[in-house]
């Protein structure tokens, strides 16, 4: 049997530390040479969005994947599962007892890849560029905790925040606070295109066809240092049109790795037969699916007819018709394995019931059937996403209470369209920027939120999550956190429908799999390398 499951080495949600391995790459071994990674993100230059690439901008998995590789940030989840850890700095702490004052050091001799210093201003100049830009991604938001950032010398940043935040080491881990070369990226405007550079791991090159990246050509950077160790010289990442031509590739020996996203079919074939000299390895995931409203749009402004779509969608018919084992009914924003989640939806609608929705729409005199569009992006979350919508307007459907269509559209498109509200009804996945509670509440909830959603809750915002982020015991967040869902399941501005476990397949000669993904679908691909695959 070729199908592995990888277990992480800490329980999500005890954020137990792991030391990341300590390192740079001096030391590193030379991987047997390049390795082939295949994935089906797409990376886009277009009007709507010049700047794929930009740390100020990006908020993807897959842009934040490119990140990852080159632009250094002062904090980094470890190699298991945990709490951050220093990679750029040296050492960070808060430095008061309200949680309001994060002090960090860098490194000795931090340097950009084309051999300049790194120094506190340059931090300040990356950080503070990424909050007064304000890119309509939303991504600045994470960065909303802070009030100013000063710096002492070459080496020391110092953050004040304007209200605690416990979980601000981990926002420090995200690819918008990556520290970029002030020569590089122009403090008041996106840089345009796919050019990447700063003080990461490896340099990248971009081959582009038409507008959009085909190709990441990861080498090893030789001015490199921090805290990880790294396994191979060179990463060729390549972007494939869909889930068969990389599995295609994959077989053909042109690939040695496939990540996501594969079908669920072509996951069961490999894990019945995954061939000779593949090897199909499962992981726990925290990716999350789930639908979202304009909740100004005529349609679904009336918040029944969205409590009535959450009374009468079937979670569990969903997941088995169309992921089957490679996914689970999920009844909060907050994935079951992270702390504070509560199964607010399923406490609020129990199972699934057209005789509730229909009282809860007749109790707030809606007519029916109540017509709309639900719309889904056709190329980022996989091929099964057409299916999962087509059960989903069957579901609501049959009930008699709609009259559902369903409309994809290719994600370079579907963005801008989502962004300007020209959807009520819209499916999206979410995977976590840092593996915490708040990451699956304040995104979608707060003020300058990624959605855009007009949707606003002042004692949410105001109150609940300012109290959460007080707590540095995560478990303590649980009082506050729990209100929050129940709120969301009560007004549904967004109604979650799954979370998923993480796949990967590569050929036997490929080690490093245990830690190439970690639980927020970070690809981490200094660690692998050639030989007897782990």
């Amino acid at each position: 049997m070729n199908r592995k499951t990888l277990v992480l080495p800490a329980v999500i949600g005890l954020l137990a530390p792991v030391l990341a391995a300590c390192g740079g790459t001096d030391g590193a071994g030379d991987g047997g040479g390049s390795i082939a990674v295949g994935t089906t993100d797409r990376f886009i230059a277009t009007d709507d969005a010049p700047a794929p690439l930009d740390p100020a901008y990006a908020y993807d998995v897959g842009s934040w994947n490119i990140l990852r590789q080159t632009v250094q940030t002062l904090m980094i989840q470890p190699r298991g599962e945990g709490e951050p850890v220093p990679e750029a700095a040296e050492s960070c702490s808060f430095t008061d007892t309200g949680n309001e004052r994060y002090v960090c050091t860098l490194r000795e001799d931090l340097s950009f890849a084309d051999g300049s210093p790194v120094t506190a201003k340059d931090v300040k100049y990356s950080i503070d560029r990424a909050r007064s830009i304000k890119a309509d991604s939303g991504v600045f938001a994470l960065l909303s905790a802070i009030d100013t950032v000063e710096t002492r010398g070459d080496r020391e940043v110092i953050f004040h925040l304007n209200s605690a935040d416990a979980t601000f080491p981990y926002k420090l881990s995200t690819p918008v606070a990556g520290i970029v070369n002030p020569a590089d990226y122009d403090r008041g405007k996106l840089r345009d295109g796919f050019d990447v550079n700063g003080s990461g791991p490896y340099t990248l090159k971009a081959e582009v066809e038409n507008g959009e990246m085909v190709k990441a050509v990861f080498t090893k950077n030789a001015h490199y240092k921090g805290a990880l160790t790294l396994n191979n010289d060179k990463i060729e990442m390549n972007s494939f049109k869909d889930a068969s031509a990389m599995d295609g590739a994959l077989k053909g020996g042109d690939i040695d790795v496939m990540t996501r996203s594969m079908t669920p079919e072509q996951i069961q074939q490999l894990s019945v037969d995954p061939g000779e000299n593949t090897e199909l390895f499962d992981m726990p995931g925290l990716e999350i699916r789930y639908l979202a409203f304009n909740t100004d749009a005529p349609s679904v402004r009336d918040k029944a007819v969205r409590q009535a779509m959450a009374q009468i969608i079937n979670r569990s018919e969903l997941v088995s018709k169309v992921y089957g084992v490679q996914a689970e009914p999920l009844y909060s924003l907050v994935p079951a394995t992270i702390t504070g989640h509560s199964n607010s939806f399923f406490n609020k609608y129990g199972d699934p019931s057209v005789s509730k929705a229909e009282k809860l729409l007749a109790d707030a005199d809606v007519s029916t059937p109540v017509k709309l569009t639900m719309h889904y992006t056709t190329d980022h979350y996989g091929a099964a996403t057409k299916r999962e919508f087509e059960v989903l307007s069957k579901q609501l459907n049959d009930s008699g209470l709609f009259d559902v269509s369903i409309k994809g559209t290719p994600w370079d498109s579907f963005v801008p369209a989502q962004r300007k509200g020209s959807y009520d009804v819209y499916g999206m996945g979410w995977f976590p920027d840092f593996p915490d509670a708040d990451n699956y509440i304040a995104p979608f909830l707060d003020a300058d939120n990624f959605l855009k959603s007009p949707y606003t809750n002042s004692i949410i915002r105001k109150t609940l999550i300012p109290e959460s982020r007080r707590e540095a015991d995560r478990g303590s967040a649980a009082t506050s956190l729990t209100e929050i869902q129940d709120i969301v399941a009560e007004d549904v501005p967004v109604l979650p429908l799954w979370q998923g476990k993480q796949y990967l397949a590569t050929s036997d000669d490929i080690s490093g799999t245990a830690y190439v993904l970690n639980s927020s679908s970070t690809l981490q691909l200094w660690e692998l390398s050639r030989g007897m695959s782990g």
